[in-house]
């Protein structure tokens, strides 16, 4: 029987650019293949029924990397820390393939773990098998909490053991599969301008709006736009969809922790997981990253860090948009965001619209009732879930009934309840599904992660992990 996976339509989209951008590299062979993870509800996007797609399907195609397409390995740079890195690119995956979904959109199967590459300099190339555990727990979470996110489409142990100064070692190894819109990242494009190639810029300018933004794409055809034209409204688009998916980092309580440009993806979307943690309390301060000793990335420095890396992106862009055009549009980047984290927190709080002098003062006293409460962040908002009951319109003394009587408590209950009696009957019948839906049972901070690993790491007992998917996902 022929593997389904390997029988997709494979399309050479970025392997037509040419190899000016990447590097044809092999995988490499793993001692071993164990499948730990397969993400079945992934599968119908690509048209595939899960129950004829085997483990031995999975492990053929992403474990021992059977070859439909060249494997390429993607050329880019990147400001770490705010310093310029040229000496970067795909050091331990490649882009294993380019298929079209269901929706008629390009996804992209790419590796993490695969071997070494012309870029991983002394770097062994692989992933351990708790850096794999994470990213599947952190995409799917992400997801289910509806933030634009790449997910995990395999993950398979390899049996080698790997040194490591940020893990107990030797550790485990792993190989796995990043399902996405895109891997070309802001950093690819500033290499472009590090090595003063205009004429590739463009061309990768026109390759990215015929795939990635295809309404786009097809009003510069029908309508005639300039190159020029075209390439702004690329841009502003850009800078709208990375202000929304900021916004949704910070409703959902997530702090990335390495948002360097070449971890920033040209199609708006979150992607590649590595020290990243979930807020346990409400805390711009919070950081995840045990390397970030100053606190760049931390949670409240989101929306400025990722606005200050599409400014950083305008020095490439430069050679094809004006200026001008390119601060006008950069200067939105605000109002899209507090537009999008409004709207995003209101759902969490049960409303789908407010007027905005309401919406305003709840949201104000809801930041500040986490802040100095220091209550669980997402405890919060699923006891909100749980609670909630149509009579709280009539008796403000019945919203968080049990919670400890203080001035801050009382006065966001009685502020709420004030809302609440704007609303009609149908508009307080929906909020419980609202609630439900924006508001997950499970989550996912620091000791959840490590009490799964800790199980996988003694007793090689997956039970837990698959239990933990598995809330993540319908919770």
């Amino acid at each position: 029987m022929s593997n389904p996976l390997l029988s997709l339509n494979y399309e050479p989209a970025l392997e037509s650019l040419g190899g000016d951008y990447f590097d044809e590299v092999p995988a490499a062979d793993f001692p071993q293949h164990i499948l730990r993870f397969r993400n079945d509800q992934l599968l119908p996007k690509l048209g595939l029924d899960p129950a004829q797609v085997t483990d031995a399907h999975f492990i053929q195609a992403f474990g021992e990397f059977h070859c439909v397409r060249p494997f390429l390995a993607l050329r880019y740079h990147g400001y770490q820390f705010n310093e310029y890195n040229p000496n970067l690119g795909d050091g331990r995956g490649f882009l294993y393939g380019q298929v079209r979904g269901t929706d008629g959109r390009l996804y992209d199967f790419g590796t993490k773990g695969s071997g070494r590459t012309p870029y991983s300099r002394s770097a062994d190339g692989r992933l351990t098998l708790k850096g794999g555990v994470r990213e599947v727990l952190a995409a799917e979470t992400l997801h289910r909490l509806g933030v634009r996110t790449s997910r995990c489409f395999s993950l398979v142990e390899t049996g080698e053991s790997l040194w490591r100064g940020d893990e107990p070692s030797p550790t485990r190894s792993s190989v796995m599969i990043r399902f996405s819109h895109s891997h070309i990242r802001f950093g690819t494009f500033e290499r472009l301008h590090y090595i003063r190639r205009p004429d590739l810029i463009t061309k990768l300018l026109d390759f990215v709006i015929e795939y990635y933004y295809p309404e786009l794409h097809l009003a510069a055809s029908t309508e005639g736009l300039a190159p020029g034209e075209k390439y702004a409204l690329f841009y502003a688009e850009l800078v709208k969809k990375v202000a929304e998916l900021v916004a949704q980092w910070m409703a959902a309580g997530f702090c990335h922790a390495v948002l360097n440009t070449d971890n920033m993806s040209i199609s708006g979307e979150s992607f590649d997981y590595g020290p990243f943690a979930f807020i346990p309390t409400y805390n711009p301060k919070f950081t995840a990253a045990y390397f970030d000793y100053y606190g760049l990335y931390c949670y409240g420095n989101q929306p400025f860090v990722c606005q200050g890396n599409l400014e950083k992106l305008q020095k490439p862009l430069v050679c094809a948009i004006a200026q001008t055009d390119l601060d006008s549009a950069l200067a939105k980047f605000g109002d899209y965001y507090n537009a999008a984290y409004r709207q995003l927190m209101l759902n969490k709080l049960g409303f789908e619209q407010l007027p905005e002098a309401d919406g305003d003062e709840l949201l104000q006293l809801t930041i500040k009732l986490l802040a100095e409460s220091q209550v669980d962040y997402q405890g919060f908002f699923f006891e909100l879930r749980k609670q909630f009951a149509p009579t709280w319109r009539d008796d403000a003394s019945q919203i968080f009934s049990e919670a400890e009587p203080t001035d801050l408590i009382a006065h966001w209950r009685q502020f709420y309840c004030h809302v609440l009696q704007t609303l009609s009957s149908d508009d307080l019948d929906r909020m419980a599904e609202r609630l439900r839906r924006c508001n997950p049972e499970q989550s996912l901070l620091r000791p959840t992660i490590e009490a799964v690993w800790e199980q996988i790491a003694i007793e090689d007992n997956w039970q837990p992990f698959y239990e933990l998917v598995k809330r993540l996902q319908n919770s």
